[in-house]
């Protein structure tokens, strides 16, 4: 690691390093954690160092890229969205261009209002449509099919829950360091209680836990102005709410 930023900070393609995974989250890093580096150079097209783009090995893991793409690297319309929560808790290791690379990190940490939003309005829906297809496969004595359908909507509710408070839905691997460092804010949302429950979900698919999240879950979305997504269900939040 100290001698890949020697040689980063030598060349004069390279303007930014940022740290991110274990080596970026105070007390994940283990003997066998290795240091995650996204490289960031100059938009012309001929740096040598982009060679490393992918790197891996046991110590090291290098992404490279343009300034240009890491301007966008994980915001909506970019294709790598889904490393947006990289980014989150990332340190700046080299900024050449007087804190040009901190901002665009920053701006990366949290969800805009416009984003939340965004993202809270489609993944609820998502959620109340995956936990209505698993209380209906329980109902009619499908248990396997709603055991599956519950434990795929388990990463739709965490996506409403963070994005609720314009958060960044951690990897699995962060989710109880995010939740007990950096709390949703509800004592419903602490990890000692939503991780359990989202244990049964996934364990079997547990009807009655699903609906007690999602009661939990429908009032939070409701007091932060998403109730015409839930109101679109109609009568199918019955089934949600109560066995009846």
């Amino acid at each position: 690691m100290a001698a890949f930023v020697a040689r980063a900070e030598a060349d004069p393609a390279v303007v930014g390093l940022v740290l991110s995974g274990s080596r970026a989250h105070d007390g994940m890093a283990t003997g066998r954690s290795d240091y995650d580096v996204h490289v960031i150079t100059r938009d012309h097209p001929h740096a040598a160092v982009r060679e490393l783009d992918g790197f891996r090995s046991g110590h090291l893991d290098l992404v490279v890229m343009p300034l240009a793409d890491f301007r966008i690297r994980g915001l909506p319309g970019d294709p790598q969205g889904w490393q947006r929560y990289a980014y989150v808790h990332a340190r700046v290791l080299l900024d050449r261009l007087d804190g040009t690379i901190a901002r665009i990190l920053d701006r990366k940490r949290t969800l805009d209002r416009d984003e939340a939003r965004n993202a809270v309005d489609s993944y609820l829906d998502a959620y109340v449509n995956q936990t209505f297809r698993s209380l209906k496969s329980h109902r009619d004595g499908r248990a396997t099919a709603g055991h599956l359908d519950a434990a795929e909507s388990v990463p739709l509710v965490l996506e409403v829950l963070f994005a609720l408070h314009q958060r960044v839905r951690p990897y699995n691997k962060y989710l109880r360091w995010e939740l007990t460092r950096y709390p949703l804010g509800d004592p419903r949302w602490d990890a000692e209680r939503l991780l359990p429950t989202l244990g049964r979900i996934l364990t079997d698919g547990d009807p009655d836990t699903q609906r007690s999240l999602f009661t939990a879950a429908e009032a939070a979305a409701r007091r932060a102005g998403h109730g015409p997504v839930l109101d679109s269900w109609g009568s199918d939040l019955r089934l949600l709410r109560s066995r009846n």
